[in-house]
């Protein structure tokens, strides 16, 4: 009698441990995804075909690399480490001459494919090998982006109780493009101060959705963040506070080179940006000689008092205090200072030399209290010392007032005729309209941190725009790209930045990369819902917005 009353609970129980073993293994070692137009991806690519098949991945899969690419091996050797992180499998690299034996990832570049570009891509799947193929190393890092994106989320405790421990990826192709060259994001370092490991988590975390720019706001009222060794108290003294009235900090050359080399090898390109003649408040404390008596001091109170050791000889040449508030446009240089452009040249000079990318952001915003007339003068002086550096001059939107050509780029923020008047005088434009993509804003009333003068940003304002109409009149030509400003006034840790960061960002990568046609919010929004996991299991802490069904 007992034996009969159990029975039936041992069939429910037997059949409970089968389903349990057939949906692991039809997750993880068979069936679906065979699907690859059914996966999951961010940026949206141009062109998706899919097969039926699948390829297995697993501990034994080796990622082959063309030889004789130093990059390449760069590229694999930052594959291998990011499947260990989310499988567990320790994938050797090694080089080839030949088309690899089966079951392997093979990465080449090949300059005969011109359609590609040189950021675009093609992934190719089949049952025996995955094949990322580009014209230079910049597009196999960005198919291996995708490819890491159709890696299966499965712990590695259930994976090694799967028959073969192999996740299936989906077989098929994958041929994708960037709309724009531009795809960038800005962090403030200034308003608050951010260690070198957090530059390059956040270098990670843009690189990982195709972004290839990281502008550095280095300098504001607040502080000034790198090492210039001809006018070392600008570092020393002004780099020792922040909003608030933190410490602060700064970053020495070296440094500075450690982050360049670290973006460059995930193809980022840094851009910083030293911002004249307002926001200067940090020099104006470190350096007396620069203090100009039109600068309008807030009186909010928020002073740390003057260095006492420089440029103390008279009213003129006193340092003002530093300032820890959050008020802007009340300082400024002055061009009948004998030191103003000789601190500009040693400035630009040094940081051109340590900064090997092709662009020097010199600033030009909110300078409420510089005259016009000079305004134009320093902006006009600002660009004939870039070029001399043999840099190219990017500045916020209002030197478009100045005499600027084809050799600027203005960085649009809210003004529709600054950037008209711009792509007028022949310069390009970087597409940042503060109402869409600054990522300080909060999201709504209740958000926990940020700001709210531009707008409240929600997750589907700033996917919900396309660069080609948010400036009437501006041709597309014209538009570089886009780029994300997250300002610090009111980010202090790391946890703060991924909170403004996400989910905000992926959508805006997908407006840089993925063409207009085809976007939707709604078809959107799902893949975004999707893609909670994979944040979560990064650990990053997003903002779960109600506007997205989020998949836990």
């Amino acid at each position: 009698m007992k034996n009969n009353l159990l029975h039936p609970f041992r069939v429910v129980l037997a059949l409970i441990i089968l389903i349990a073993v057939v949906t692991l293994q039809s997750c993880v070692n068979s069936g679906p995804p065979t699907d690859l137009t059914k996966e999951v991806l961010i940026p949206k690519p141009v062109s998706v075909t899919a097969t039926g098949a699948a390829f297995g991945l697993s501990n034994t899969t080796i990622i082959y690399v063309a030889d004789g690419n130093a990059q390449l091996n760069q590229v694999a050797n930052q594959l291998a480490a990011e499947l260990t992180k989310s499988t567990g499998f320790v994938n050797k690299v090694e080089t080839t001459t030949s088309i690899p034996a089966k079951g392997s990832i093979y990465l080449v570049t090949d300059s005969n494919d011109t359609s590609l570009g040189t950021e675009g891509y093609e992934l190719t799947i089949t049952e025996e090998l995955v094949t990322i193929k580009a014209a230079t190393p910049a597009g196999v890092f960005y198919g291996v982006q995708t490819l890491l994106q159709l890696v299966p989320l499965v712990s590695t405790e259930d994976l090694s109780k799967a028959e073969s421990n192999k996740l299936r990826l989906a077989a098929g192709t994958i041929r994708d493009t960037p709309t724009y060259g531009w795809r960038g994001s800005m962090l403030d370092v200034a308003r608050h101060f951010f260690s070198v490991e957090d530059i390059k988590l956040y270098i990670d975390y843009i690189s990982a959705y195709k972004m290839n720019v990281l502008h550095l706001h280095l300098s504001d009222d607040q502080g000034w963040r790198i090492e210039i060794k001809s006018w070392p108290n600008l570092a020393k003294h002004g780099g020792t506070t922040q909003v608030g009235g933190g410490k602060g900090g700064f970053y020495t050359q070296e440094q500075y080179k450690e982050i360049v080399a670290y973006a460059q090898s995930k193809f980022v390109t840094i851009v910083p940006e030293i911002d004249m003649p307002s926001h200067i408040n940090a020099a104006l404390a470190s350096y007396g000689v620069l203090n100009n008596p039109n600068t309008k001091f807030p009186k909010d109170g928020q002073y740390v008092g003057p260095l006492e050791t420089e440029g103390i000889g008279d009213s003129k040449n006193r340092p003002t205090d530093l300032y820890t508030g959050q008020e802007v446009g009340w300082s400024t240089m002055s061009l009948s200072k004998p030191a103003t452009l000789k601190f500009v040249n040693d400035v630009i000079r040094e940081l051109a030399e340590i900064t090997p990318g092709p662009y020097i952001h010199i600033g030009g915003d909110e300078a409420h209290v510089t005259p016009k007339e000079e305004y134009i003068e320093f902006i006009n002086e600002f660009s004939k010392i870039v070029k001399a550096n043999g840099k190219q001059m990017i500045g916020w939107e209002e030197i478009a007032q100045a005499n600027i050509d084809e050799n600027a780029t203005i960085q649009y923020w809210h003004s529709a005729d600054y950037a008209k008047m711009a792509a007028a005088k022949g310069a390009k434009a970087i597409l940042s309209p503060s109402t869409r993509i600054y990522l300080d804003m909060q999201y709504d009333s209740t958000s926990r941190i940020g700001l709210h003068w531009a707008a409240y940003i929600e997750v589907d304002d700033s996917y919900n725009w396309d660069p080609t109409t948010q400036v009437e009149g501006l041709a597309k030509e014209k538009i570089l790209g886009v780029e994300a400003p997250l300002w610090s006034e009111t980010v202090v840790t790391m946890k703060d930045i991924e909170y403004l960061l996400f989910p905000r960002l992926p959508g805006i990568a997908e407006i840089a990369w993925s063409p207009a046609e085809g976007r939707s919010w709604d078809e959107y929004k799902m893949r975004l819902a999707s893609h909670g996991p994979r944040m979560t299991a990064k650990g990053i802490d997003f903002y779960k917005s109600t506007r997205v069904p989020w998949v836990e």
